[in-house]
Formats: structure tokens, sequence, C-alpha cells
């Protein structure tokens, strides 16, 4: 069987689709991978589409507008981007002829353009909470978009989950009625340092429009008794950052599940890959949100007693250190996390979801 895996994002919209994508693989079935050049990963067939934001596009940190992020996830992803993801979707599928086609829930090109070639799709849910991603008025820049491939107008948005949606997140931090579970990650023993290891990262998109925030919870976790990991990203250079003290260490970028592991605490923007990684490996967060769909994981995480959430612009370097400390220290959130990484645990492995999609042929 030929199975495309297509992602609208960045790497946070890619890395929810892999581990089916490599079971798939580890199958015996042929697996592509279509999006933005920069993040196809090396070691599966790729089809580069549509352009990579430039790393070094900086912006300062502005005070976070619910209204102003749905409207830009709007008009992005319900706009030009299912645009371009449907003409590239396309064109991809009518030379690789799949027979079903995987994308991120963001991918709503990729949808219209299964739609329109009669290939069977199936979603992977990356906005964690589930808030985020439906906005007023989404309706009517998806019916451009499908009125460009042939197709009729779907006021109700059923093409969103008219075959298998498949989610990464523990019920318990949103249930979604029909969708499908799949374990977000293997198994990983957790093997937590001492002192003991709180990874901060921005993510891969937000951390260049984070202003001043880097350096200032820098400023005030450093003098902790821990060992601090930072990764920035490539827009960024770690020596920006200035001389560090020895149980400091800033990196562009370290693969999540090579670190986590070994680590007790997280501190981040509250991004959808970062909340369901850190919770997978039952890792209490500290949520520092700036936009997107961030506000409403850092909520939900603070809701089930898991994390600490800060502004991402009036919070002081004290209050960074008092949070992770928190974290550290109560009893209460570690346990919070611990108890749904036993969720994430518990849900079926790629491998065991992997003949849904086998069904969609």
């Amino acid at each position: 069987m030929r199975m495309l895996f297509a992602f609208a994002g960045g790497n946070g919209h890619l890395q929810p689709l892999l581990p089916l994508a490599y079971a798939a693989r580890c199958a015996s079935h042929a697996v592509a991978v279509t999006g933005r050049p920069a993040v196809l990963p090396k070691d599966l067939e790729g089809f580069p589409a549509g352009a990579d934001v430039p790393d070094d596009a900086r912006r300062p940190l502005a005070r976070l507008d619910r209204a102003r992020e749905e409207r830009e996830f709007r008009d992005g992803f319900g706009g030009w981007i299912a645009r371009e993801r449907a003409a590239t979707t396309r064109r991809v599928a009518e030379r690789w002829r799949p027979d079903v086609i995987v994308c991120d829930e963001a991918d709503f090109g990729s949808m219209i353009a299964a739609e329109s070639l009669g290939i069977p799709h199936a979603s992977v849910v990356v906005l964690a909470a589930g808030t985020f991603g439906r906005p007023e008025g989404l309706s009517d820049l998806l019916d451009a978009a499908r009125a460009e491939h042939g197709l009729p107008p779907d006021p109700t948005l059923a093409m969103l989950e008219r075959h298998l949606v498949i989610s990464p997140v523990p019920p318990s931090f949103h249930a979604r009625p029909g969708t499908t579970p799949m374990r977000p990650f293997p198994p990983a023993v957790p093997s937590p340092t001492t002192p003991p290891t709180v990874y901060f990262t921005l993510g891969t998109i937000f951390n260049t429009e984070s202003g001043d925030l880097f350096a200032r919870v820098l400023s005030g976790v450093r003098d902790l008794p821990v060992e601090l990991v930072v990764t920035v990203g490539g827009g960024i250079d770690p020596t920006e950052l200035g001389e560090q003290p020895p149980n400091v260490r800033v990196e562009r970028y370290i693969p999540q599940a090579e670190l986590l592991p070994r680590c007790s605490a997280v501190i981040s923007h509250a991004g959808s890959g970062t909340v369901v990684g850190s919770l997978a490996h039952g890792l209490p967060m500290v949520l520092i949100p700036m936009g997107a769909d961030q506000p409403a994981n850092a909520e939900r995480c603070a809701d089930l007693g898991a994390g600490v959430v800060l502004d991402a612009v009036d919070s002081t370097p004290s209050d960074a250190a008092d949070a992770v400390q928190a974290v550290l220290t109560e009893a209460s959130y570690g346990a919070a996390a611990a108890a749904l990484r036993a969720e994430a645990t518990a849900m079926p492995a790629p491998e065991d979801v992997l003949p849904l999609l086998e069904t969609l042929r």
C-alpha cells in the first residue's frame, strides 16, 4: 500500500505524523512525505512543497491576543496555505499515486486534494487542547479553496472528520469523540538526573519572536540547583545569550526524544508538540504561551495540575525561578504529570493503529 504523509506547518505539524509513517515503513508499505523542505525527514522519500520561513525572520515579543491569533490561523491555514497545499499535494499525489493520504489536522489543503482525487484521507491531531482549530469564517475560506478543485461547499467542515482522525493526546487532556487514540512516543523509562535536568525551549517558530524572554528566564533559573538545557532554534545564535555558568547548556536543537527521558521538568511556550511530549514522559511544566494554540494548552495543563502558567511579557526572572522550584518540589505537579504519562503509555501503539489506515483503501 502507498501512504503519503502531508503537513502544512513546521516541525510541530510533522512530528505527530512520523510514528505512524515509520510504522507503515516497517510493515513494508511505500511511504513518502510532503511539506516544507527544511523539515522533511531525511530517511523517508520526500516531496518538498512550499517555501520555508526564513530562519532569521525576527519579530519582537507581542502581548498575547487570542482574537488576533485565531484570525491569523484562519487566514493562513484556511486561506493561502490551504490553497497552496491543495495544489502542491494534488500534484504530488497525481505523480506518486498514493492509496491514502495522512495529514496533520491543519493541512486542510491536503484534505481538499485527497477528496478531489477520490483518495481517502486520515488526519492526525496536532492542536493538543482542541479549542483553536475551527475559528469563525474558516468554512467560507475552505469552500473557496474547494471550489478551485471542483468540490462543492462544505459548511459543516465535514471533510475534517470524513474518514479517520488519530489523536496522540491523552484523553484526560482533551477527549475528542470519534477519534482514534495513538501513543505519541514509544514507552521510555524515565532516568532523571541528579541534580535535576530542566529543559527550556520556545519551539521552532515562536522562538524568533520572543524578545528578551530567553534571557529573562535564564537569568532567573540558572542559579537554581539544576542542570538547565536550553534549545534556541535555528534562527538564534546561542552566543546571543552570553556566557553561561557550567550548569547551563545552550544549543540550537536537541531531539526531544533524546532529552526528555532524563529531565525532571520542562519550561516551554506550551506548543502542542512540546506539551504532548512532556506529558508522555510524565514531566511537570512551566508554561509561557505566546500565541497560536499555546494559551489553551497552558490552561489545560494548569487545570489538570501538571503545570504553572506565566505571562510572557510581564513575568520576571524571579517568577520563572519560583515556578520551576514549585513544579520540582511540590509533589502534586509530578503526580498529575505522571498520571497523564500512564494514560499515554496505555494508548495503542502506531503499529496497532496502522490496520485502520489499511482499511481505507
